[in-house]
């Protein structure tokens, strides 16, 4: 098994498995530009695996965006940066083996989207779902959200930025699975077996005719949403008005 960390990506490949943990605990795993671009290269050569293994390292599985630098960066870098998550994304959606994502603790944004680009989808007892993209107009995992919870349901989490408990995201599809962080091992190993039971050739065709090809909509959907000048002030309103609610 060949072991990798950087960019807070620790990376284990142990051929046909692949797992890819968020190693950035003191910032709850939020996607920070390098931590993007070490996902997106962790994704790009699947050849020889059968199971990717998407997990997030300490209490919470991702806090969504990395806004710790915002204040120095333009709408253009931002535009940009959430164009390489959508990549991202879309490279989890379209891998050409079974994706496995373990969600605990706070999942947020462009996190609950990594959650919901994955084959299985497994929250522990206590995790949080939250998409507030649309409090500054951003279309980031849209489609696919509806397409696996469906319109109404979507329309519903994502109107007035709802918080979806871990049994509620069961419920309504968001969540393949409920099951404790020790339950975890045997679902890994369940999983990998199942992802076995084809012909590679034949599971990576069959992933494909079973998964909607929305990725030229989707990317156009980003630029059409972030490229609106002002998106780093509806951001930082965003953000200033739930520090203001936190505080009261």
């Amino acid at each position: 098994m060949a072991e990798t960390l950087a960019a807070g990506l620790r990376i284990e490949r142990a051929p046909p498995r692949l797992t890819l943990t968020l190693a950035r605990p003191e910032s709850a795993n939020a996607l920070a530009p390098a931590l993007v671009e070490a996902l997106i290269e962790a994704l790009s050569d699947l050849t020889d695996i059968r199971l990717c293994v998407l997990r997030g390292e300490g209490k919470h599985f991702c806090a969504g965006f990395d806004l710790s630098d915002i204040e120095a960066v333009s709408d253009g870098d931002l535009l940009w940066r959430f164009l390489r998550i959508e990549t991202l994304l879309q490279r989890l959606h379209h891998a050409p083996c079974p994706v496995l994502v373990l969600a605990q603790g706070q999942v947020v944004g462009a996190g609950a989207d990594l959650f919901a680009a994955a084959w299985r989808r497994v929250a522990a007892p206590g995790a949080k779902f939250r998409l507030p993209g649309w409090n500054f107009e951003l279309a980031l995992g849209t489609r696919r959200l509806a397409r696996l919870i469906g319109p109404a349901a979507a329309r519903d989490l994502l109107i007035d930025t709802k918080v979806l408990e871990a049994e509620a995201a069961l419920a309504c599809g968001l969540a393949s699975d409920l099951a404790a962080p020790e339950d975890w091992p045997a679902l890994i190993e369940e999983s990998a077996q199942r992802a076995s039971a084809l012909p590679a050739r034949a599971l990576q065709d069959m992933l494909g005719l079973t998964t909607t090809d929305s990725r030229e909509a989707d990317i156009a959907a980003i630029v059409a949403s972030a490229g609106r000048p002002g998106l780093k002030q509806r951001i930082l309103a965003y953000r200033d008005k739930v520090m203001a609610k936190r505080a009261k």
